[in-house]
Parts: structure tokens; C-alpha cells; sequence
């Protein structure tokens, strides 16, 4: 395991980067960006497609903040959410929709951050994602269930019961399935969202409080992050067998997959990001773990710029802020960069 710090403390962030000779590139932090009125928990994140806006659920502060990337500064505060948790911008319509836990809503807002609708009685209303092709959310909540929304109407159309609280879920692109991790069962269900039902459930005994979830379509594997122990387990997406199951961050709330790259980035609240390497679909491998601050759970991942985003929470005087890492080429550095 290669471990990259990146980190020096809450607030003094340098471009320290450590690159190995023969490495094609190296991850580097490359800024922060402060927001002076969170405090507490920051939960999901969710971004416009060419990643230039970026939206933060903060919890405990009861409000989303609205990020410029490019300027790096804060440019819109939505208030008075009660505990947002799960956030998700709709390209297609330009909306935000926003699950809050501490008042079971759904808030659907415009692109000029007004309301224009909501969906009530949502216990505990957390992670939130969309089908393009449908137009339709899907919102976990309560002790177990999938709310389905119409987006455009604000209004539950139909849900589907599941075991226990679910966490991550991901939705296939080119079929029908969802896969959903349920840590309280300890289990992932598959669903199947044209018939709105369970078609099977898998149990995780290799290890348990499987939160975030991340999808390889193309080659049909399901990665899973587990705290208990901290654990990376990558299964069969049509079996359900675990085919690699590798050492991870602590304390993990979010994981995604980069096709393009062949990468998987986990960050956890232990302090790091791990970020693996896919060689094939059965082949997985720590490259290196990143330093951050502790607490910093949860992250984002954009494509379009090739950027993780992660939430730092305030940390006595230090104050919240993201954090950004970015993959850059190692061609060019000097060999001083390199050792």
C-alpha cells in the first residue's frame, strides 16, 4: 500500500504532492473551499454534470450550500431544511431535490433555489437518485423502504418495502435493476423497478455495515464499502459472489467508480481516502490512501473534471470546508517531486 499525505492540517493545505517513478499520475490536493456557516455534520453531496456547481446537504446546520468550483466560494445557502441528507441535481430540469430526515420531506427547488414542491411524510428521507429515462427519484426512507417521485409534479407515486433502512443504492443505466444496501439486515437487495418488487436479497457475511455503494455495468461488478471491518468488497452483480475483498478507510459513507480510469475511490470519517485499481473485473488493488481530516465521511465525485470533492467538517477553530483532489499527470514533475 502506497500512502499519499495530503493533508497538514484543517485549514493550511499545500499543493504537497507524492508521485512514485514509474506512476503514469499522482492524486494532489489542490485547494479548499471554506463555508463559514456549517457547523456539525455535513452529509451527501451532488453536483451539475460539468461539475462547475456543486450542492452539500449540511445537516446539523439545517441548510444546503451552493458551491461556485470554479471561484471557489460559496454562492447560495438554501435554509431551513431540517437535517438534509441526500441531494440531487436534475440536469434535465434544472432542479435540486433535497431529502431532509428531521422533517421526512422531499423539497423540489428551482434553478433560482425557489420551491416548487414537496413531498411529505418521508421518515428519515436520506439518499436520493434519478432515472433519466423514467423521470423519476427514488428516495430511501423510513425502516425500510423506496419512495418513487415525480420530480415535476412533487408527488410519491409509488414505493417499494425493503428489510430495513436502506443506505446507498444504485440504479442500473441499460437494465432494471437496483441494487440496495440494507446494513441493519445485512444484506444488499436487488429490485426490480419496472415491477417494483425484491427479486432477491444477498447476504454480506464477509463483513457488515455495508453503507455506499458503486456500479461497474460494463463488467457487471457491485462495490461495497463495509465499516465493520473497514472493507472494500467487490461481488458478481449477477450472483451476488464476492470476488475481491480488499482493506479500506474507516468509518465510510461514500464510494464511486471511475469507468473511464478504472479507479474506485473511497472516503471514510478514519481519515483517508482509499483509492483502488481495477486491473480486470476479478483483479483489485490498494493503489494508495489519501490523508484527510477526521470526520470527513462523505465526497463527491465528478467525471466531467475528473475531481473529489470532500466534506471536512469544522474541527475546533477550524473552520467546514471541501476539500479538492484532483488526478494529475505525473509526466514533468521534477525528480525532487518524485522522491
Amino acid at each position: 500500500m502506497r500512502i499519499v499525505f495530503l493533508w497538514a492540517s484543517a485549514t493550511v493545505l499545500t499543493a504537497l504532492s507524492v508521485a512514485y517513478v514509474g506512476e503514469k499520475e499522482v492524486w494532489q490536493s489542490v485547494g479548499t473551499i471554506p463555508m463559514e456557516e456549517v457547523e456539525g455534520r455535513i452529509d451527501h453531496l451532488a453536483a451539475r454534470p460539468d461539475g462547475r456547481r456543486l450542492f452539500v446537504a449540511a445537516l446539523e446546520s439545517d441548510l444546503v450550500e451552493e458551491i461556485d468550483t470554479e471561484r471557489r466560494k460559496v454562492v447560495g445557502t438554501i435554509r431551513g431544511i431540517k437535517e438534509p441528507q441526500g441531494v440531487y441535481y436534475i440536469a434535465k430540469s434544472k432542479r435540486l431535490a433535497v431529502a431532509s430526515g428531521g422533517d421526512g420531506k422531499v423539497r423540489i427547488y428551482d434553478q433560482d433555489s425557489k420551491l416548487v414542491g414537496t413531498v411529505d411524510s418521508l421518515e428519515d428521507a436520506d439518499n436520493v437518485r434519478y432515472d433519466s429515462a423514467s423521470n423519476l427519484l427514488y428516495v430511501g426512507y423510513g425502516q425500510g423502504a423506496l419512495a418513487i417521485i415525480d420530480p415535476d409534479k412533487a408527488v410519491k407515486v409509488a414505493e417499494i418495502q425493503l428489510d430495513g433502512h436502506p443506505e446507498s443504492f444504485q440504479l442500473e443505466r441499460n437494465g432494471d435493476r437496483i441494487f440496495v444496501n440494507v446494513p441493519t439486515a445485512g444484506e444488499i437487495e436487488l429490485l426490480d423497478r419496472e415491477k417494483r418488487l425484491v427479486l432477491t436479497k444477498w447476504k454480506l457475511t464477509a463483513a457488515h455495515d455495508n453503507f455506499p455503494m458503486a456500479l461497474d455495468e460494463t463488467n457487471q461488478r457491485l462495490f461495497v464499502g463495509c465499516r465493520k471491518p473497514a472493507r472494500l468488497l467487490a461481488l458478481n452483480a449477477a450472483s451476488g459472489e464476492v470476488v475481491a475483498n480488499l482493506r479500506a478507510c474507516g468509518d465510510t459513507d461514500d464510494l464511486f467508480y471511475d469507468s473511464v480510469n478504472r479507479k474506485i475511490y473511497l472516503s471514510g470519517g478514519g481519515g483517508c481516502v482509499s483509492v483502488f485499481d481495477q486491473a480486470d473485473s476479478n483483479s483489485y488493488e490498494v493503489l494508495r490512501t489519501i490523508a484527510t481530516p477526521s470526520g470527513a465521511r462523505t465526497s463527491l465525485f465528478v467525471p466531467s473534471s475528473r475531481t473529489l470533492y470532500v466534506a471536512v467538517p469544522r474541527r475546533g477553530p477550524h473552520g467546514a470546508e471541501i476539500l479538492i483532489i484532483k488526478a494529475v499527470s505525473n509526466v514533468g514533475l521534477h525528480k525532487s517531486d518524485r522522491n
